[in-house]
């Protein structure tokens, strides 16, 4: 039976619902990731243990993206969605199944292909590395590398439920999955290392390699009670000839290369990196961290409700609701992010000073963090977009754009990195501007070659609505930067509370500015966004303005 057509603002209301649902989980499990990284800072700072451990992360978290949660998510949602409304759920589930079965196999062969590989890939990426990495650093780093490998099928397997989720419009659960995580690295991973070494010393890295074990196993399993009320059973299955398997393998090639450039970017990004002396590699870890704080916590939620409506919409061509999809997407990233972007580049150090306070957080970890969160954060939104406009692509069956793109972004990466780091000999902050520098031109090509498909999309509203938040924007950013020069930067000898509680006032107050001024000047995703808040709010319901229509 053919599905009743929604309006407008009936899709804008479900994604908006559904965004904040997704926002507030996703906005946990950042905030646990964010604890995580202040549980190494205050055990390790920026010290080269900490450089080993981060080294040795990236290796089966680059795999992730690559595999899990870029391509194979992606294709997978895709997919999925499209078998779900022409063939309903018997079809969908089998699908299911047999790409579940597929994945319990290769990623098994990946995971134990990369612990045998381990050395020669630590090798490469140690490659450019200064006198801070000897032998005994090397080894380290193998060896954790080699225990976290299998966290790689792990989180295939998460993600893939986690797609057959969102795709039957369940939010809350997947996106919440990720706090599991997040939980079982702290409090598994420091058992465990403390265990092995109450010193904190080398040994206690494996306890909390083992922690990583551990919470991409909860990632996963806490996921499956939702998945059983949604009438999912899995069986082995490996009639891997499906048509929808075929599909999603065919998928998935460009995509390996689209979906993840950023994150095949940041490693790149890792191994210049350990030319720039002790603590390069952990402080772009750490500001990666916060910069990926308003990407998950908006961008990501964003980008899960978009793609499977975009799927739907594409279905037998690209429909009517495409372009209004696509656009209330970018538009909702533009509003939520930008003043996340101003806010990162002009509080970026008391923000530091902040929340890594303690351990031997001294004054040139702060320095080192906070310059190199400065260099992300002026690419964030463009970092957010591509969140929206890449998966597009791969909605309307054009996935070699995408890779095309991103391929020669990569190499201009790589590129950009040589200069900066081996010709001006620039520090890691260098590496941060690149990736600013390479997100921004990914996203004006894919852009710009999105127009031939959809000739639909009215870019006027799009511009229109960046400027009004541009201008809102500006306002915020003035109040920053004086609260910045004239108030917070004579705090240091104050206590960590009262700075703290100062740094929260003004953040309160740009953010205030800024909303209200978007409000002002008649942002419809502002408008939305203040509605909701006020329908929940006992007493101010009547206050609320109406949805757009």
């Amino acid at each position: 039976m053919a599905e009743e057509p929604t309006s407008a603002a009936d899709e804008n209301r479900k994604a908006g619902k559904a965004t904040g649902k997704i926002g507030l989980a996703v906005m946990l499990s950042r905030v646990l990731g964010l604890l995580r990284d202040i549980f190494m800072v205050r055990l390790f700072g920026t010290s080269v243990l900490a450089d080993c451990f981060n080294l040795a992360f990236k290796i089966p978290n680059l795999l992730r993206d690559l595999f899990a949660e870029g391509a194979l998510s992606q294709a997978f949602v895709t997919t999925f969605s499209k078998r779900l409304k022409e063939e309903g759920d018997a079809s969908a589930w089998a699908l299911a199944n047999r790409v579940l079965s597929l994945v319990v196999v290769a990623m098994s062969g990946v995971t134990l292909l990369g612990v045998l590989a381990a050395p020669w890939i630590v090798d490469l990426i140690l490659s450019f590395a200064d006198r801070s990495f000897g032998p005994e650093q090397r080894d380290l780093i193998v060896l954790l590398a080699r225990i976290m490998y299998p966290f790689l099928l792990l989180v295939s397997l998460a993600a893939l439920v986690m797609g057959m989720l969102n795709a039957k419009q369940v939010f809350g659960m997947p996106a919440l999955a990720s706090c599991f995580f997040n939980l079982g690295c702290i409090i598994g991973g420091g058992a465990i290392g403390y265990w092995l070494d109450p010193q904190w010393g080398e040994k206690s890295l494996i306890g909390i390699s083992c922690g990583v074990l551990l919470g991409g196993m909860g990632q996963l399993v806490v996921q499956f009670p939702a998945l059983r009320r949604a009438g999912f059973r899995f069986r082995w299955d490996m009639m891997w000839r499906d048509a929808g398997v075929k599909k999603i393998l065919a998928l998935m090639g460009p995509a390996m290369i689209a979906a993840s450039a950023v994150q095949v970017n940041v490693m790149v990004n890792a191994m210049f990196a350990t030319s720039t002396g002790e603590g390069g590699v952990s402080a772009l870890n750490y500001a990666f961290r916060l910069m990926q704080l308003p990407i998950g916590v908006f961008g990501v939620a964003v980008a899960t409700v978009t793609l499977p409506a975009l799927s739907r919409a594409a279905v037998g061509g690209i429909g009517t609701q495409f372009a209004p999809t696509l656009l209330r997407g970018i538009n909702l990233v533009t509003i939520l992010v930008l003043p996340c972007a101003v806010g990162l580049c002009l509080l970026a150090t008391p923000l530091v000073a902040v929340i890594f306070k303690g351990g031997d957080m001294h004054h040139r970890s702060t320095m080192m963090i906070s310059s190199a969160l400065q260099c992300y954060a002026y690419g964030l939104v463009c970092y957010s977009w591509i969140k929206i406009v890449q998966p597009a692509f791969y909605a309307i069956d054009k996935r070699w754009v995408p890779m095309a793109i991103s391929f020669v972004s990569m190499v201009m990466n790589f590129a950009l990195n040589w200069y900066f780091v081996r010709v001006m000999h620039w520090g890691h902050e260098s590496l941060a501007l690149t990736t600013s520098l390479i997100a921004a031109w990914n996203f004006v090509l894919l852009v710009s070659t999105l127009r031939r498909f959809v000739e639909e999309m009215s870019w006027r509203s799009l511009v229109a609505t960046l400027a009004r938040c541009a201008i809102a924007a500006a306002l915020m950013g003035g109040i920053c930067w004086a609260a910045n020069r004239h108030v917070l930067s004579t705090l240091g000898d104050m206590g960590w509370l009262f700075q703290a509680i100062a740094l929260g006032v003004v953040i309160a107050i740009g953010a205030g500015v800024y909303f209200g001024l978007c409000y002002v000047l008649g942002v419809s995703e502002a408008r939305d966004c203040l509605g909701m808040l006020l329908r929940r709010i006992p007493g101010l319901k009547r206050f609320a303005p109406k949805a757009g229509k």
